[in-house]
């Protein structure tokens, strides 16, 4: 459980500073940061799971929709600020492994808001959310060690 305390809070392989020691100090205790977590998580699954049950809602369903799906991705990818910290957090978003399903992720996030508020477009707006997911996936499999190979060799697999 130490380790993966440290793995997550990025102290595994650091050269411990005087900056990072007064980071540390004022950081938050690992139940807290769990707490946080959990809530953060739980908070974009419910809000997302809202936007959807809104997107019936006749003419502003789909604002509603785009806006609250939006925000719940946002607060479930920000959740694992708590686990990291910020900067390890933004660190690792745009490492070359992540990088491109980073840049998708966040452009879908921009793009389903524009699609909503500007564009009125429901089918772009649904096509960005679905790309959403998809990049969401895909960036959190990134976390886990092979398991983007895996997922490509299941794809490959089905569809030969």
């Amino acid at each position: 459980m130490d380790k993966l305390k440290k793995v997550l809070s990025g102290q595994d392989a650091e050269d411990r500073g005087g900056l990072s020691e007064v980071v540390e100090a004022s950081s938050l205790s690992w139940g807290t940061r769990i707490k946080g977590f959990i809530a953060c998580f739980a908070t974009g699954i419910l809000c997302s799971l809202l936007g959807t049950l809104l997107l019936w809602v006749p003419k502003k369903g789909l604002v509603l929709f785009a806006v609250f799906y939006t925000f719940g991705n946002i607060a479930s990818l920000g959740s694992t600020i708590f686990l990291m910290g910020p900067m390890k957090q933004l660190k690792r978003m745009f490492e070359p492994t992540r990088l491109i399903a980073t840049i998708v992720m966040l452009l879908c996030l921009v793009l389903t808001l524009c699609s909503a508020f500007w564009w009125h477009n429901k089918g772009l707006a649904l096509l960005f959310c679905i790309l959403q997911s998809l990049a969401m996936t895909w960036y959190s499999l990134s976390f886990i060690p092979f398991a983007r190979d895996a997922v490509k060799k299941c794809f490959t697999a089905c569809l030969a």
